[in-house]
């Protein structure tokens, strides 16, 4: 890996319209934010995929920012491990290079967190890239989702429409999660993680 590689920026979900605006596809939510500041489309890949690749934020001095190529698979979220891998395989991108964004049950909704490696706290989606990938050494932003109300099952909850009231709230947290790719591609992860970080603990202060 140099300085230079692509940074690989994978969204998260299920295909189809039926799961579009779920709260399971808020990773496939968020990398539409950033397609649409590149100002490009999607175009289907042969890995089976659908791709952007364009150069993401600005750098200092406002030369444009890093190459990346942005990816949603074609397949659903528990197999989506192969796509993504084939993806990797063909550009030549490392593990060290791949960001996947997710839904998180663990956290509070709304709530991102970055983290490098680790458990996928039973996540079908990276369990499958891990597998794809023999490693869990790469970069995750996750999104909290929160916890199902009541009884509710959790495949019923992460599955169902994200209600119209909430949306514009949402909007904000995609758009929120778009700032920190374009910082991680252009300041690093260490350096975003520990602003997040901070941010984080001083909104619980």
């Amino acid at each position: 890996m140099t300085p230079t590689s692509p940074w690989l920026v994978v969204g998260l979900g299920n295909p189809g319209a039926e799961y579009a605006s779920t709260r399971h596809n808020v990773g496939h939510l968020s990398v539409d934010v950033l397609q649409r500041r590149c100002g490009e489309t999607w175009s289907g890949h042969r890995t089976g995929t659908h791709i952007v690749q364009a150069r993401l934020g600005i750098l200092p001095g406002g030369a444009p920012g890093p190459k990346v190529i942005l990816a949603k698979s074609d397949s659903y979220m528990n197999t989506s491990g192969g796509p993504i891998g084939r993806l990797m395989r063909f550009f030549d991108v490392p593990a060290e290079r791949l960001l996947v964004i997710h839904d998180d049950l663990d956290l509070p909704p709304h709530e991102l967190r970055l983290k490098f490696g680790g458990g996928e706290g039973g996540h079908n989606g990276l369990k499958s890239i891990s597998q794809a990938l023999g490693t869990k050494n790469y970069h995750r932003l996750r999104i909290g989702i929160g916890r199902p109300p009541g009884r509710m099952e959790v495949v019923d909850f992460v599955l169902s429409t994200i209600p119209s009231k909430e949306r514009p709230e949402w909007e904000v947290t995609f758009e929120e999660t778009a700032d920190l790719v374009e910082s991680i591609v252009t300041c690093g992860f260490a350096h975003t993680q520990q602003e997040l970080h901070s941010k984080n603990a001083s909104t619980r202060a």
